[in-house]
């Protein structure tokens, strides 16, 4: 567990392949035991700052109630609560929670956020979501497939959709984990080509990394498929464009009778109905959807966990 004690984690790279898995390890084996009631509390006496510009359910509450298991506590600061970076400097913000609290979560716009926080502050920051990367969010995913299909390596994920924040560290991770990763996205909203770089260094021989135009070509055989909202907070103005641009690139019975018989479906959340995935298929029988959102909580406390205990 040392390993990663006292650590940051901002980017999916940020870890290696056995941390990861040491991560995943430790969240089923946490979620094992809150089912029975059984906690352990290694983070008595320490307390988690929440750094919020953008509003999110899955994110506070998981972390939140993390923090409360392991025996810690939370404290939430919306969004006008300290302004970030508009009515004091991130970096002052951060030597003074720093001298408070024992870890900082942020979810924000701009991960040089995230960076100047974790430069300044003194203790280890969480990136709870920025534009480049949603890493705590692909740790849950991760779980969830390892969970459904008892295994990572050699899995091919099929992500149909926007080349967003959650979408490179879905590459990056399955790259690090020796699967095999596909997007299909419309032409101009492919992930940036140096995240691209970073996951085939990392893949090496052992996984493919492909960007696809198709959603068929990507989901033929595949054994998850994975999809976000089209249109992310602070996008709000593309909306219509983005609409026009995306049609087609939906998850629906047709698409996914092209994966493989035992394929798995995964949604990050908030839902679309209609537009990036049917209802039919968010509620369906092959989707891991909800065991995804709640596994958030499970990976996030055992990143809490390794990286305070």
């Amino acid at each position: 567990m040392a390993r990663l004690k006292g650590r940051s984690f901002l980017r999916m790279l940020d870890l290696d392949r056995a941390e990861i898995e040491l991560v995943l390890e430790t969240g089923r084996h946490l979620k094992r035991q809150k089912q029975l009631r059984a906690f352990h509390r290694p983070c008595q006496g320490q307390t988690m700052a929440m750094i919020f510009q953008k509003p999110s359910l899955r994110t506070r509450v998981s972390f939140e109630v993390a923090m409360r298991d392991l025996g810690g506590q939370a404290i939430y600061l919306a969004p006008t609560d300290i302004s970030l970076g508009k009515r004091e400097k991130s970096s002052d913000i951060a030597t003074v929670l720093g001298s408070y609290v024992d870890v900082i979560m942020a979810r924000v716009f701009g991960h040089e956020i995230v960076e100047d926080l974790a430069q300044s502050a003194g203790v280890p920051v969480i990136n709870g979501l920025s534009d480049l990367e949603h890493p705590c969010q692909a740790l849950a995913d991760f779980m969830t497939v390892l969970e459904w299909k008892g295994r990572l390596e050699g899995l091919t994920m099929a992500y149909i959709g926007d080349g967003n924040n959650v979408a490179n560290s879905l590459m990056l991770g399955a790259a690090l984990l020796g699967m095999n990763f596909r997007i299909a996205t419309p032409k101009g909203f492919e992930p940036r080509q140096t995240t691209v770089d970073e996951a085939r260094a990392v893949a090496g021989t052992q996984s493919h990394i492909e960007i696809l135009g198709s959603p068929e070509e990507a989901a033929r055989g595949a054994d998850i498929l994975y999809t976000d909202v089209w249109t992310s907070m602070g996008q709000e103005s593309e909306k219509a464009e983005r609409g026009q641009r995306f049609l087609g690139y939906k998850i629906d019975r047709k698409l996914l009778e092209m994966a493989a018989p035992d394929a798995m479906v995964l949604h990050c959340l908030p839902a679309h109905y209609g537009e990036e995935i049917t209802e039919e298929v968010a509620r369906g029988p092959k989707s891991a959807i909800w065991d995804q959102a709640e596994n958030r909580l499970h990976a996030q406390k055992a990143l809490l966990n390794l990286i305070l205990a």
